[in-house]
């Protein structure tokens, strides 16, 4: 969900510069709305895992 993030920003940059604004707003618009949706998912994965008991794993003894 993040890579969508960062391709519509890029995608929005380039419209910028190639001076198409309404590309350039929709595709900043998509991308705020999947990276909020991002952030929120993360969250509560964040909050399960806390309230659960699971934390982090380290790394694998070797």
């Amino acid at each position: 969900m993040l890579d969508w993030t960062i391709t519509l920003l890029i995608i929005a940059i380039i419209a910028g510069v190639l001076g198409f604004t309404g590309i350039a707003g929709a595709a900043v618009e998509m991308a705020k709305i999947i990276f909020i949706v991002f952030l929120a998912l993360w969250l509560v994965a964040v909050v399960y895992n806390i309230v659960s008991g699971k934390g982090p794993k380290g790394p694998p003894a070797a």
